[in-house]
Formats: C-alpha cells, sequence, structure tokens
C-alpha cells in the first residue's frame, strides 16, 4: 500500500480509502438506491482492508441517516 502524507499534519494516509456509503441494516435511505450491505458483510469488508493496508475510511452522517457510521464503528471496534 502507498501512503501520502496529510498536508503538514504528520499523517500519513493510504492512497485507498474505503466508502461506506453502502453500510446499511437494509431499508435505511439509501438501500432503495444503492443497496444495502448488512454488519456481517461491513465488518468483513473493513477486515478485509485493514488487511490490506487501507487505513482511512470515507463516511458521513448523511449515509444511512448515520447507520454507516454506526456499522463502521462496530466494524472497527476497539482498533
Amino acid at each position: 500500500m502507498k501512503y501520502n502524507q496529510l498536508g503538514h499534519s504528520g499523517l500519513y494516509v493510504s492512497e485507498l480509502t474505503l466508502g461506506t456509503m453502502t453500510f446499511d441494516n437494509e431499508g435505511g435511505s439509501f438501500a432503495d438506491r444503492i443497496g444495502a450491505t448488512g454488519q456481517e458483510l461491513a465488518t468483513r469488508m473493513v477486515d478485509l482492508s485493514i488487511e490490506a493496508g487501507i487505513n482511512i475510511f470515507d463516511t458521513a452522517n448523511v449515509y444511512s441517516s448515520g447507520v454507516s457510521e454506526e456499522m463502521l464503528g462496530k466494524a472497527l471496534g476497539s482498533r
């Protein structure tokens, strides 16, 4: 994985990111338009991403009315 410094922060982020717009518990605001990724699959996607060296995730509180952020938090756990 390639990493780049984030501005002058001293942090390095992976060039690839995992988007969480589809993280949804079947029936949220985006499910009808783009599909829904349940918690089990979302956790597996996060696990595989971390194993591949990804250390940045794209999320927003409007994705599934905040459900995607809750699911990401559960997938990340204490990491």
